[in-house]
Formats: structure tokens, C-alpha cells, sequence
């Protein structure tokens, strides 16, 4: 600690409600979180190397929705702060979203088993520590994992994110909006990977090439780009993530008959070596909530809190078009009742447009090795307004466990900056076995609406059927006729730009009656009817 946080104050005083004198400086801080409105419990607020557990660090409950940052180096503690501030969301019947990329979150649904350091934690911070449970519903991207099936289709997952995930440069995403765009106008439904990858053969045909003119048209080359890289993808075994039943967003919005909010927790384990994928997919879900949720302006809780895990990931390499429609979500989905909290290591992982959106800050220990490090520990000291603490010193001296404080107050100015020890969680610090979690699911009221995949008949399905079942094909009659073998069979995509059906379909939908489809910021989608 400095020698400005360590000298004896000049007075010292209590925090109402408390038996006990306080420095000056502590009282200050203290005095910053003495909330008289519903607020959630972090901590006991550190001054001097002393926990004083008469200045309880809190944050208010109608704040959550102003958005915030988890952060720290690895193994602080940042998992267990989410799982913290998830359980006592619930308890006050706020619903809450958790990205599991550990695998361990699913121990929010199962009481924690008591032991030294728990209870250790809880005397030092004042807390009434009781095991408990929370409820829980269980998801997984595509069903790869323990949970229910998260699937999109590609017309919804649109063509922003999309270009993310396929690691497209800034003209092929603009050619991929193209061909959305024309899907969109014709009415053809991309439901999986095997309709966008006919469209865009369709579109570099001698017969479809002219579809595109007027609006710039898409060239051989950027279509061969695109058609390779969904090849890739779908060679990774990412196929399953597009498709029906398409998941609602909206299930994340629910409370149990007790009235607690549901903690939905998709595991990401199975697909943690990918990050792009997971890290886009979650920005999906956030917009397919932003796109259907109805202004709330400021409501008294958050209908929803979103954590938002590794989101460097989401910002890696993004387009400048990706960083403004993030940027612009999540300053407008506020008002829409959803909280997002982005969980990273630093606050200099987070471009400075959306982390000047990011009122409520839990900053863990940062470490100070090497002169990056030490680059990025002054960024974090940057980032933070003034504060009493040396916190050069404070962020690379932290325990686990241990964090630097400020949020938004009740009145929506930032509370003193607060060096906190938390509190410990009351459900399970780990995962739940496999064989409890697989029938957590399988009992859950959703699996049987998402569980088992739909390959109803779409674009591909109708494009590749205007031959008869078991019907001959002219390279099979000429070798049975004695003639000489054919060449190989046409590839689907040939297949596709040659059927009678494309040509006839793809002039024809588009003048069908009673179907829009609307677009958002990232150009995620819903048709209605």
C-alpha cells in the first residue's frame, strides 16, 4: 500500500448501523455505497491491509442495467464474482445469462458444500453464509455439450456476423450482405449452410450472374472465397450450429414458480478452441434480444443481466462496421431492460467506445512481469476515476478473491473507487457431475422444443428435387447402354445452378404476399409473417 493510504487519519468516525470507528478515508469511501434502495452485496471494503466488514461494498439494484466490466488476470477470481452477482440477481428475480467457457458454471444450480475457507471468507466479510441452490436451465451451442440445443439459422444470424465467424475481409462481408440482401428480396429462407452455399453458386452462374448487376454484382473469386470458407467451417464440424428449431432468446428472460430469477448457463467448453465462433454467437444472442424487446426506459431492475466471457474475443480482428454495431447495441439495449457485463482481463481488451458505456467496474489483480504488463496495468489506473488507493500498487497486490470497486450510485454518479473482499458463493464452486446435468436438461420444459434438429424443406431441399426418386440420370443410361464411363458427377454446386427448379424458384419468390423481413444493426434477422 502507499504511504497516502497507510498514514493514521486525522478523525475517525461510523458508519451508521455499525458499532465500530472507521478512518476518514474509509468512512468516505463507505459512505458512497450506504444505498437505502434493493442493491446486491459484493464485499467488505479493505483500507490500510485491514477488511472492515462494518462498510459493506454493495451495488444497486436498478444500476444493473447501465452495463459493467468483470476483469482481471487469470485465476483472480472473476468466475466466482459472476457466479457471486448471478446467484443474488436470481434471488431478487432478475433472470440472468452466463457463458460458461470453463465448463464450471453449472454449480450455481446445487448448494455449495461448506468448509474452512468458506466460512473463513464469510466471518471476515460479515456474511450470512447458507448453502443454496439457484435455478438453472442448461444450454449448449448446436447441442455440442452437456444441455439444450442453441441453433440459429443463417437467414437470422445475418450476414455481419456471419462474415465474423468465416474471417471474411471488408469487401467479401459486403458481397455476403449482397447475397443476403437478394435472399432477402427473393424470399428464400437460408435455414443451414447448405442454402446460403447454393444461393451463392446460383448468383456466379451463367443464369444468375445478372440478379446481382444493378447493385455491384459478386465476383467468381469473392464467391469462391465464400464458398471455401463455409466448406471450412462446415469441415470443423460448425454445421450444426445453423438451423431449426431456430432458439428464443426469449427463454432467457424467465423466473422460476418461486419467483427467482432462471440463471441461463450455455456451456462453452466443447468449443472453447474456437473462439470466433463463440464469441459471435453470443453477440447474436444479444442482438436477437436487442432486435425483440420492447423500450422499458429505466426500469426499477434489469429484465436481464448478460455476462459476456473472453469478449476480447468478440473484438479481435473485428471490422470497423462489427465495432459500431456493438458499440451501438449496447448503448441502446439499456433502455430495453438488458444489463451486459463484459468479462476480460484488462479494460484495454475493450475498445474505448464501448467501455466508456461501462459504469460498473470489478477490477481483479492485474500482473506486472513484463513491460506489456506494466503498459496495461497503467491503462487499467487510467481508466479509473480518482481515487484514495495507489492503485498501481493495490491492482498488482490483490489476493484472490480480492477486487477494486466502483459502480454507478443510485442517483447515477460513480461511488468512490473501493478495494473489496468478496464474498463467497453459495451454491456449488464447480461443475455438476454429468450424469445430474444430463437429466437437469432432459427434465427441463424446453428439451423437447429444441432438442431433436428440423431439416424441413427449404432453398436446397426444393432446388435439388425436380428429378424423380430412383429416376436415371443421362450418365447412367449411357453405361448401360455399353457407352464409355462418364465424367465424375457434378458437385452439389453444379447441381444446383443446373436445376430447373433454381431458375423457376428464383424468379418467382419474390412476389410473394405477406413476408418481410426486417433487419437490425448487425443485420440479424427475424421474418414475420
Amino acid at each position: 500500500m502507499s504511504d497516502r493510504e497507510t498514514m493514521p487519519p486525522a478523525t475517525t468516525s461510523e458508519v451508521p448501523g455499525s458499532a465500530r470507528a472507521l478512518p476518514r478515508e474509509a468512512l468516505e469511501i463507505a459512505s458512497g455505497y450506504a444505498f437505502t434502495g434493493p442493491a446486491l452485496d459484493l464485499g467488505a471494503l479493505m483500507w490500510g491491509g485491514e477488511c472492515l466488514p462494518d462498510a459493506q461494498i454493495r451495488i444497486p439494484l436498478p444500476m444493473l442495467n447501465r452495463h459493467g466490466l468483470v476483469a482481471g488476470a487469470t485465476g483472480t477470481g472473476k468466475t466466482k464474482t459472476l457466479q457471486l452477482v448471478a446467484e443474488q440477481l436470481s434471488a431478487q428475480g432478475v433472470p440472468v445469462f452466463l457463458a460458461d467457457i470453463k465448463g464450471d458454471l453449472s454449480g450455481i444450480s446445487a448448494a455449495g458444500q461448506p468448509n474452512d475457507k468458506v466460512s473463513g471468507r464469510a466471518a471476515e466479510v460479515h456474511q450470512e453464509w447458507t448453502p443454496t441452490g439457484f435455478p438453472a436451465e442448461f444450454y449448449a451451442l448446436g447441442g455440442l455439450g452437456h444441455g439444450i440445443p442453441v441453433r440459429a439459422t443463417v437467414t437470422s444470424f445475418g450476414p455481419v456476423l456471419l462474415a465474423k465467424v468465416l474471417q471474411l475481409n471488408q469487401t467479401q462481408e459486403q458481397c455476403l450482405g449482397l447475397i443476403f440482401h437478394y435472399a432477402d428480396q427473393k424470399g428464400l429462407d437460408l435455414v443451414d449452410l447448405k442454402d446460403l452455399r447454393a444461393v451463392v453458386a446460383f448468383l456466379t452462374s451463367d443464369e444468375g450472374r445478372a440478379e446481382l448487376k444493378g447493385i455491384g454484382g459478386l465476383s467468381t473469386a469473392t464467391a469462391g472465397v465464400i464458398l471455401r470458407s463455409l466448406t471450412a467451417f462446415e469441415a470443423q464440424g460448425m454445421a450444426d450450429f445453423f438451423g431449426e428449431p431456430e432458439f428464443d432468446t426469449g427463454e432467457f428472460l424467465r423466473t422460476a414458480d418461486d419467483g427467482r430469477g432462471i440463471v441461463s448457463v450455455l456451456e462453452l467448453a466443447a468449443v472453447q478452441d474456437r473462439p470466433q465462433l463463440f464469441s459471435t454467437f453470443l453477440m447474436w444472442l444479444l442482438a436477437d434480444l436487442f432486435h425483440d424487446l420492447p423500450e422499458v426506459g429505466d426500469a426499477e431492475r434489469p429484465g436481464l443481466v448478460f455476462f459476456f466471457d473472453e469478449a476480447h474475443l468478440l473484438f479481435d480482428d473485428a471490422s470497423k462496421a462489427f465495432l459500431d454495431s456493438i458499440t451501438q447495441t449496447v448503448r441502446l439495449i439499456r433502455s430495453k431492460g438488458v444489463g451486459v457485463f463484459f468479462v476480460t482481463q484488462t479494460p484495454k481488451d475493450v475498445p474505448s467506445d464501448v467501455l466508456a458505456q461501462l459504469g460498473n467496474r470489478v477490477q481483479h489483480a492485474l500482473r506486472a512481469f513484463t513491460p506489456d504488463d506494466q503498459k496495461a496495468l497503467k491503462a487499467t489506473v487510467k481508466t479509473f476515476p480518482n481515487s484514495a488507493y495507489d492503485l498501481e500498487e493495490l491492482l498488482t497486490s490483490l489476493g484472490t478473491g480480492e477486487a477494486v470497486v466502483t459502480v454507478l450510485g443510485e442517483k447515477g454518479a460513480p461511488t468512490p473507487v473501493a478495494a473489496t473482499r468478496l464474498r463467497a458463493p453459495e451454491s456449488l464452486m464447480g461443475p455438476v457431475e454429468g450424469p445430474a446435468l444430463d437429466e437437469a436438461v432432459r427434465s427441463s420444459p424446453l428439451y423437447g422444443r429444441y432438442a431433436q434438429a428440423v431439416d424441413r424443406e427449404s432453398a436446397y431441399e426444393k432446388l435439388t428435387s425436380d428429378q424423380p426418386a430412383g429416376a436415371k440420370g443421362p450418365d447412367e443410361m449411357k453405361e448401360a447402354a455399353g457407352a464409355p464411363k462418364a465424367k465424375p458427377q457434378p458437385s452439389m454446386v453444379e447441381q444446383v445452378v443446373g436445376s430447373g427448379m433454381f431458375k423457376s424458384l428464383a424468379r418467382s419468390v419474390g412476389t410473394q404476399i405477406g413476408r418481410e423481413i426486417t433487419r437490425s444493426l448487425f443485420g440479424t434477422a427475424r421474418r414475420r409473417r
